[in-house]
């Protein structure tokens, strides 16, 4: 039974005005980019990708202009309706992330946009080891979040790197890098992280 997240709870923000924001702060010739920039020099051409919390579709979009193989999920009806009408070609899915079942694997999983943070209070392991189901055997999990409260919508909850290495090993993988910015910089400490997760390939 899917629950009410985090970002469910807060009811101000729709999809219109979510888009409208980042469309407001692209016009001031900022970068809104970023987190498709990172995952894109994580694969190869044509590679698939999970954009999981995909909102409005701003990371998918991206990346599937550069020729890559999406599907966005997301819990906000008001997200996807904005996604669907600006690439109605894409496959868009409204589910819950912690008993999200495509029934298929991709190269890249991208939780970008404080997700983690958003889902609903306790379900975070179960987040976890969904979307790590959906990682492909040599793929890689993206996960990008803020660690305190400068760097969080006042409704999201605080979680630890400690805690997300945790649930990534439980759920199979391995922590393989972690960046302060989707710009790349290593991480050395601070309220922002970047995680990089990979599920180890097969021996065959």
């Amino acid at each position: 039974m899917a629950r009410v997240t985090r970002w469910g709870g807060g009811g101000e923000v729709t999809g219109e005005t979510y888009a409208a924001q980042f469309a407001a702060l692209a016009a001031t010739g900022a970068d809104v980019h970023g987190e498709a920039g990172l995952c894109e020099s994580l694969m190869s051409p044509g590679a698939t990708v999970l954009d999981a919390g995909c909102g409005t579709g701003r990371v998918a979009i991206r990346l599937a202009d550069r020729g890559f193989a999406c599907v966005g999920v997301d819990i906000d009806a008001s997200m996807l309706e904005v996604a669907r009408s600006a690439a109605p070609g894409l496959r868009w899915e409204q589910a819950d992330l912690s008993e999200l079942d495509l029934g298929e694997t991709f190269d890249l999983v991208v939780a970008a946009g404080n997700v983690v943070p958003l889902v609903a209070e306790g379900t975070e392991a179960a987040v976890l080891s969904r979307l790590a189901s959906h990682v492909r055997d040599g793929g890689v999990l993206v996960t990008g979040f803020g660690l305190d409260r400068a760097h969080l919508p006042d409704v999201a909850g605080l979680v630890s790197l400690a805690d997300l290495d945790a649930w990534s090993t439980d759920a199979g993988l391995l922590l393989e890098r972690r960046l302060a910015t989707w710009d790349g910089e290593p991480y050395a400490g601070g309220g922002y992280a970047v995680s990089i997760h990979r599920k180890p390939a097969v021996a065959t």
